[in-house]
């Protein structure tokens, strides 16, 4: 079979080289993909929202799977234009991509369907959304209501850095038109996870847990990010909690969708908060996370492919999906001045070194080829993922590999997978 991915960041060289194992897959193909892909993969010059030109690709080369990586082209509806073209790929319709690209719709559906969350109110005036903020207490969490990368949400600790907040999003524009609205939404306590899961519209096969590190700096410091790190299992998920999600949260979403005429294929990904033994949503996501995505495929046993074809014929309740019993952990290298503005191009050595344990995968986010170098070619540039028998072991590798690498400006968490550490599964 031949395979397309579309994206180019650390996902979806994770799926590049998880579907390099499949016994399905004859070629691989990425648009626009990176240096680290193009190691594995053709990677093809097209843009991810250029759906003519995407689906032009898969009929000339006679590509039979389709998987999206990034969110901005579900939300552009991809999978709606493939389908109708009758060509298979793995991303959930336009309509259910809602649940990500508008945090309005999302919460609306929570509450309608009793989905735990956050209370909240929509504001498309910035004067009544600050006058809610200034009778609210602190620490309060202000959303974009749109796609902003992964930085769209400022939990803020003081009224004043809420009010600056709210100033970035509706007057300053800093997310464009995903901060027409915005959401203020009570501020959970607890510890963070993700959740994510395969689903073909009826059948939902939950994922390994994992839990990411969204803040720049060490001890959750600095603003966020796209993701500095992530490690898998998460001891915050117990089989309890597990179960609990399931009936709680996931069940209810995909019914709840496909009561309102939506069927919902693919994955379906979940960030919780959870306080004594209780998941509420944070937000959800309708796609691999990132980095998580690396230390949960790094697990993965079963044929990927299997899967992506299981859901795509709806079939997923006939699939046994396994996974290894290491535990992996993946720090995140980024550019100087990530996640605000970075210069690119700078020199990447040491790549070789760092990948020389079997053990080790080095998955190329931001990287290009300049003159025979690989160059840093965005923020988040390089995911250093490692596995091993417990969390402990994987991050003493990860960390060993990083410190085989550099590039000027490069910065990185020291703390990726410590809060395992404080946990009983070690």
């Amino acid at each position: 079979m031949k395979v397309l991915v579309i994206g180019g960041g650390g996902r979806e060289h994770a799926i590049v080289w998880k579907l390099t194992q499949s016994k399905h897959v004859d070629k691989i193909y990425c648009a626009p993909g990176n240096a680290g892909i193009a190691e594995m993969a053709e990677c093809i010059d097209i843009g991810i929202n250029d759906f003519d030109e995407l689906i032009n690709l898969v009929r000339y080369e006679w590509i039979d799977m389709t998987i999206v990586g990034p969110e901005e082209p579900l939300s552009r509806g991809i999978a709606d234009a493939f389908e109708k073209e009758g060509r298979r790929i793995l991303a959930p319709s336009q309509a259910a991509a809602q649940l990500e690209s508008s945090k309005v719709f999302s919460k609306e559906f929570m509450r309608k369907h009793r989905i735990p969350t956050a209370a909240y109110k929509v504001f498309t005036s910035y004067l009544h959304a600050e006058d809610y903020v200034r009778m609210k207490e602190a620490p309060i969490v202000i959303k974009a209501d749109g796609l902003a990368a992964g930085k769209g949400v400022i939990v803020a600790a003081t009224t004043d850095e809420a009010i600056d907040a709210l100033k970035r999003i509706m007057k300053d524009r800093e997310f464009g038109d995903a901060g027409n609205r915005v959401i203020v939404e009570d501020c959970l306590q607890g510890e963070e996870a993700s959740f994510m899961a395969f689903t073909d519209g009826r059948t939902i096969v939950p994922m390994v847990s994992s839990q990411d590190h969204k803040r720049v700096f060490d001890d959750d410091k600095g603003p966020n990010t796209g993701g500095m790190g992530a490690y898998s299992p998460a001891p915050v998920i117990t089989g309890e909690l597990e179960a609990l999600v399931m009936e709680k949260i996931m069940q209810p979403t995909i019914d709840g969708l496909r009561e309102e005429g939506i069927k919902y294929k693919g994955v379906l990904y979940a960030g919780l908060m959870i306080k004594d033994g209780n998941p509420s949503v944070l937000e959800f996501n309708c796609r691999l996370g990132d980095p998580e995505t690396q230390p949960v495929l790094s697990r993965l046993d079963s044929d990927l492919m299997d899967i992506a074809l299981a859901i795509s014929d709806e079939r997923l309740s006939e699939l046994k999906v396994e996974w290894k019993k290491d535990s992996a952990v993946c720090v995140v290298l980024a550019s100087g001045g990530y996640p605000g503005k970075y210069e690119k191009g700078k020199v990447i050595s040491g790549l070789d070194k760092a990948a020389e344990s079997d053990d080790v995968y080095v998955f190329h986010a931001g990287t290009a080829f300049n003159d025979g170098d690989i160059v840093t070619n965005g923020g988040r540039v390089l995911g250093v993922t490692a596995t091993g028998a417990n969390i402990k072991a994987a991050q003493e590798l990860a960390y060993k590999a990083v410190g085989q690498i550099q590039f000027e400006g490069m910065h990185y968490r020291k703390d990726i997978a410590d809060r395992a550490l404080k946990g009983d599964n070690k």
